[in-house]
């Protein structure tokens, strides 16, 4: 058997998505924190945000105004589940995600792996209106 040299915690250097033009765009900003951890019973957990996000108005973690709600949910994203790692690429099999779209869908990421960066990339998809592949850069903690 293999080592899995995903195993472990991954801390966000950039995010990039590009247009099948090539113009690039950053939907965090170019300064996106973030973390990706996959634990070797196969499962894996992943968090970006947008730094600097503004506090709800209440305070109150399970109210917030429609605007609060809207600006949270714009400058974040999360999910987590099972994985396969295929050497060449890794399946997400997400079973909870603030983007309800992909519950119970499988996210295939290709991966490249130089020393402790890694690079994520997925194949064209609707990102912003548009068809665009994201590359997210990680680097080991």
């Amino acid at each position: 058997m293999t080592a899995n040299p995903l195993i472990g915690a991954w801390r966000l250097i950039s995010w990039e998505n590009r247009s099948l033009d090539g113009r690039a765009s950053y939907p965090f900003g170019q300064d996106a924190v973030g973390y990706i951890m996959y634990n070797q019973d196969g499962y894996m957990f992943v968090a970006i945000m947008r730094p600097n996000r503004a506090h709800f108005a209440s305070g109150d973690l399970l109210r917030g105004s429609t605007q609060d709600k809207v600006e949270a949910a714009e400058t974040y994203i999360s999910y987590c589940g099972r994985y396969e790692f295929q050497g060449d690429k890794v399946v997400h099999h997400v079973e909870l995600s603030l983007f309800p779209n992909w519950i119970d869908v499988d996210q295939e990421r290709l991966v490249e792996l130089t020393g402790d960066r890694l690079t994520l990339s997925a194949r064209p998809m609707l990102l912003e209106g548009m068809q665009q592949t994201a590359y997210l850069v990680w680097e080991r903690v």
